[in-house]
């Protein structure tokens, strides 16, 4: 077996091979920065995936995909002479040793309250450092929405714009279901579901609830008591979709208790 070290530096020689304008893969030659962008957003996700399922084989498999996507960005941004992967590896290493100086200098802070303290005292420095001076700067646009709602009701906290308890996020998620059935044309809909679900993100933050993760789970569910209504119906020889939606939400409810029965006996 190969140690880490040499390990990387075979991915990064075969990623170099790929990427041979002479003798290397048609496909990966025509990648850029932009194209290969959506499969690092799926990786990441494929990641967070395999540890919802406890599957540590895949979640290895996974890791080794989203570390490609890495590989891939620094070969590309090596060619074009902005950057290596040596450069990526040395400027995330330096940046945690900056944000730790409780544990790599001589600090005075003590305990994992101070180490939170310092992490966001230096985050807020390098923002400043890039001319980031806003609150909300550096959020990334392409995160998912409601990872983004999340982080940027979080950044507005920092700075003294929030509720001071969960109840006030809770008056406003109330008043906007209420502007959501006001509204009368489709663009207000619209605007008026954004505010909603943001509302809801909102409330979710305020009760220390992940809402990204939150939703993540609720899909899992909706999707394993689905497919436990398309069984049970082909066992009884029906076609799901056939069926009217009184004999589909007695099938649903029987999903739902048989996932609830085996909670409890687990």
């Amino acid at each position: 077996m190969q140690n880490a070290a040499s390990a990387l530096l075979d991915l990064l020689t075969v990623m170099a091979r790929l990427r041979d304008p002479d003798t290397g893969c048609t496909w990966d030659i025509a990648q850029d920065f932009a194209s290969i962008a959506p499969y690092t957003i799926e990786e990441a996700y494929e990641v967070a995936d395999a540890i919802a399922r406890r599957d540590t084989d895949d979640l290895r498999d996974e890791l080794g995909d989203l570390l490609l996507q890495v590989v891939f960005h620094a070969r590309i941004a090596e060619e074009a002479h902005l950057f290596d992967f040596a450069q990526i590896a040395d400027g995330i290493a330096a940046k945690l040793r900056r944000r730790h100086p409780h544990i790599f200098a001589d600090d005075t802070a003590e305990g994992s309250g101070h180490g939170n303290r310092n992490w966001e005292t230096v985050k807020a420095e390098e923002r400043a450092a890039k001319s980031q001076t806003g609150a909300l700067d550096g959020v990334a646009l392409g995160l998912p929405a409601l990872l983004r709602a999340q982080k940027l009701q979080k950044r507005a906290a920092r700075v003294g714009f929030d509720w001071p308890d969960d109840r006030g996020a809770a008056a406003k998620l109330a008043e906007e279901i209420q502007e959501f059935d006001a509204a009368q044309t489709d663009a207000e809909r619209v605007e008026e579901a954004g505010d909603l679900l943001f509302s809801a993100v909102n409330l979710l933050r305020k009760r220390g609830i992940d809402a990204e993760e939150a939703l993540r789970a609720a899909n899992g569910k909706f999707e394993r008591r689905f497919t436990d209504m398309e069984r049970r119906a082909a066992r009884d020889g029906h076609t799901f979709a056939t069926l009217d939606l009184d004999a589909q939400e007695q099938l649903w409810q029987a999903a739902k208790r048989d996932e609830k029965d085996k909670k409890i006996a687990n």
